[in-house]
């Protein structure tokens, strides 16, 4: 009787914990369901008739389409594609450059027998505490550096981040056993050949989280080239997007809007269409690369982050 009474309690704890699972998999499914759909419907209202946005609002199902807005964003074609190569540009190499400066920090001061690593410590934080602010920077890299106009500019001030030096070092602390670093000196490995043949490569899952972060900084970074970066084909994507509704405000504001202008874009300037065209330009590549990344991002942020 007892084995069958343990039984019972064993097909019931089953029976709750699938029931449990089948709540969660709901809940998360509504969640996912509402952080998607703004997304949905930025797709849709980018080939929405303007029209029929201004009388009836977005619409899921909306009963007139149109291309004014994407052909607003499309129509600086060459200048889109040059933009497009120079954030590309900035993306990976910003991206390569940091992940490669930050990971050698981190390993510095996760070494015990490393003198300096108290200092260097304290030095990665003070930046996240005390900033000069925006104006001693411009001052400093344009009087001081002479680096104004120069891509230098969009690389270097998102380089080394705080958060990610303490998110790479609490990963190679907890995650890479020192024994396996002890044996690579011990066999006569100095610290570039320990770093770069064994920690580097069992690296990837913190390197791919924090890589795809910087990444995305990077690519969504528009102030930095508003204010250093004036010739045309040094100009990212985010700045040229914002140029583009700058230049949809200027002609919706202005009284005089010649005729040829409007009947361009379809007798009707496309104010809301394009915006959503805008994003969907600015989002697309990120949430192509996101799922390729995914599994990375996460190990990466949780792996390190326990001991064990």
């Amino acid at each position: 009787m007892a084995k069958k009474d343990l039984d019972m309690m064993s097909s019931g704890r089953k029976e709750r914990k699938g029931l449990g699972q089948y709540i969660l998999l709901f809940c998360l499914f509504v969640y996912t369901l509402f952080c998607g759909l703004p997304v949905i419907l930025t797709f849709i209202g980018a080939f929405t008739d303007e029209m029929y946005i201004n009388q009836h609002g977005f619409s899921f199902f909306p009963k007139k389409l149109s291309m004014n807005g994407m052909n607003s964003v499309l129509r600086y074609g060459k200048q889109l594609a040059t933009s497009y190569g120079v954030t590309i540009f900035i993306t990976v190499v910003g991206t390569l450059l940091g992940l490669l400066i930050m990971s050698m920090y981190a390993y510095s001061i996760s070494r015990p027998g490393f003198r300096l690593s108290k200092f260097l410590s304290v030095y990665l934080i003070i930046p996240m505490l005390f900033q000069g602010g925006q104006l001693s920077a411009y001052i400093i890299f344009t009087g001081t550096y002479h680096l104004k106009d120069s891509l230098l500019l969009l690389i270097l001030p998102l380089t080394v981040t705080t958060m990610n030096v303490i998110i790479l070092r609490t990963y190679i602390a907890n995650s890479i056993p020192n024994e396996l670093m002890e044996a690579a000196k011990i066999d006569g490995a100095g610290d570039y050949r320990t770093f770069f043949q064994i920690t580097l490569p069992l690296m990837k899952p913190s390197l791919a989280a924090v890589g795809f972060m910087m990444a995305t900084a990077y690519w969504n970074d528009w102030q930095n080239a508003l204010l250093y970066i004036d010739s045309n084909n040094k100009k990212p994507l985010q700045l040229l997007l914002v140029n583009i509704q700058k230049s949809i405000e200027f002609l919706l504001n202005s009284v005089n809007v010649p005729a040829a202008v409007k009947a361009a874009m379809g007798g009707n300037i496309p104010q809301y269409s394009s915006t959503m065209a805008t994003v969907i330009v600015v989002i697309g590549p990120i949430m192509v690369a996101y799922p390729f990344f995914q599994k990375y991002f996460i190990k990466g942020l949780t792996v390190g982050s326990v001991k064990g």
